[in-house]
């Protein structure tokens, strides 16, 4: 085997108690991505997926072992903007696992926080290559060179250059992203034949519990696909661009990559068909824009209508892109689904974290139009913006609860490696994790930012006693139960009984 992708598990630290059945098991995609298009090359490949199979550290070595492959590739991506940081966690561990073993092989990481930090990634004794932003034709080009003397020809990757007395990083010019016009051609599917399962295809993926309208037998099978890459918009708080980064400056952020490339209606239709095919009614369209130019979205939904084939999907849009004349195609499609990034209650937050690029609307009007098309509606809510003080997260809560929305995330606001707030709070000394794990917003060392007038401390309480108060509300748990059903409304409340240890506030 030439390489073989491994996406690692950093499930329990990163989720706590609620890993074990209420996090959801997405489908490695960009593992899947990058194994369809190494193998389209003629190059041996396999998948193995740690967090799927829930393998111990000494199994997940084991399995390396057996297939002997040239190069393994840490695939350190998530679907969630802090994902890439936080699978380091259990990335490193393997690394130093594999390392510990001796396998006759070379460990190389891919992802988003690797396209953050490459040097820092690098630095770790047991990472010999990354490849620098989605590494496409990097990884390419070294499955065809010899892993060793000819490092310095590839570009885009960083890798460790021996002389007599020591080991020095270095990072190689960079390497292109793949263009909008060969998105098809390079980057032409996904390896679904290469995942694990029990039974039935993708039966060891679950859907998130809401996605499932709170019924844990709906979970499975699920998949998840992207229909484009990245997003035109830069806000502070994301990362999401810095897998397109071709730059090595050391100040590059994710609004200095910003942009969209899109596949084919013809390429989404046939993942799609791939999918229904293998009995997948649970789908995520993982887009961070799906919901913003009609032009790519239009066709893609009116072939899922006219192929019948019969997802349950969400997506995400940002409020001010919503089409009241759109949603009924959504619905039709299947997007029965999603995803708002209100963020804050407080205009004036929302706009400082966004950089004016938010187009003010009437929130409270789009979720009605939502709503009275039949799609359901995910809020997403951040507390801890640098500008946030108790009453402005305060304003937060009072939106969220007012929105009463079917579901409602909540997140610590965290300087995530690669974004513009990671930048701004390296230059203003602000504080920041000691550990990967700290920016796990649900683990025990998470450790959201401080703002202007509040402690880390002091944002993470208000957000998990937020978190609580939403979602044992009678007035949600009355909608639930009418929209979904008693036994729905009885999951939540179990899920609410979970406790989240929290290192900074003294547990």
């Amino acid at each position: 085997m030439d390489v073989l992708f491994v996406n690692p598990d950093s499930s329990a630290k990163a989720y706590q108690g609620l890993a074990k059945v209420y996090s959801a098991i997405e489908p490695p995609t960009w593992a899947l991505l990058l194994a369809e298009s190494c193998r389209t090359k003629r190059f041996g490949v396999g998948i193995l997926d740690c967090d799927a199979e829930r393998l111990t550290l000494d199994q997940s070595v084991g399995r390396i072992q057996d297939t002997k492959p040239r190069l393994v590739v840490l695939v350190i991506y998530g679907q969630n903007p802090n994902s890439g940081t936080t699978s380091m966690i259990g990335a490193l561990e393997l690394a130093k696992g594999i390392k510990n073993a001796e396998l006759n092989t070379k460990v190389c990481f891919v992802g988003s926080h690797i396209s953050a930090l490459p040097m820092d990634v690098l630095s770790h004794d047991c990472v010999d290559i990354v490849l620098l932003n989605e590494g496409v034709y990097a990884l390419h080009n070294l499955l065809k060179s010899n892993l060793a003397s000819d490092l310095h020809t590839i570009k885009g990757i960083g890798y460790k250059k021996s002389d007599v007395h020591n080991s020095v990083p270095v990072l190689n010019p960079p390497e292109r992203i793949v263009p909008q016009e060969r998105m098809d051609i390079d980057l032409p599917g996904y390896a679904w034949d290469l995942l694990p399962y029990n039974a039935k295809p993708l039966d060891l993926y679950r859907a998130h519990f809401w996605h499932a309208e709170f019924d844990h037998d709906k979970r499975t099978p699920f998949a998840a696909i992207y229909t484009s890459l990245g997003c035109n918009f830069g806000c502070n708080f994301c990362m999401i661009n810095i897998i397109n980064r071709t730059n090595n400056d050391d100040d590059i952020n994710a609004a200095d990559s910003r942009g969209m490339r899109f596949w084919s209606p013809e390429w989404v239709s046939r993942e799609m068909r791939k999918l229904a095919d293998m009995g997948v009614r649970t789908l995520r369209i993982s887009d961070e824009m799906f919901f913003l130019n009609r032009k790519y979205y239009t066709p893609i939904l009116q072939q899922a209508i006219d192929q019948d084939f019969g997802f349950n999907m969400w997506t995400y849009s940002r409020v001010d892109t919503v089409r009241r004349d759109a949603l009924d195609l959504f619905k039709r499609a299947g997007v029965n689904w999603l995803a708002l990034g209100v963020e804050a209650g407080n205009q004036l937050v929302r706009q400082e974290v966004s950089k004016g690029s938010f187009q003010e609307v009437n929130i409270r009007e789009v979720c009605k139009i939502i709503n009275d098309s039949d799609i359901k509606i995910i809020s997403n809510y951040i507390f801890g913006f640098p500008e946030d003080t108790m009453e402005t997260m305060q304003e937060t809560l009072d939106l969220a609860m007012e929105l009463n929305t079917e579901m409602a995330n909540m997140y610590p606001c965290q300087a995530l490696p690669g974004s513009p707030m990671y930048n701004i709070a390296k230059k203003n000394g602000w504080a920041l994790p000691d550990s990967y794990e700290g920016y796990a917003f649900l683990s025990y060392e998470s450790q959201p930012l401080p703002t202007k007038y509040i402690s880390s401390a002091d944002v993470l309480r208000f957000r998990d006693e937020a978190w609580q108060k939403y979602f044992t509300n009678p007035i949600y748990l009355n909608l639930v139960e009418q929209k979904f059903g008693a036994l729905e409304r009885k999951n939540i409340e179990d899920m609410t009984s979970i406790h989240l240890s929290r290192k900074i506030l003294g547990d």
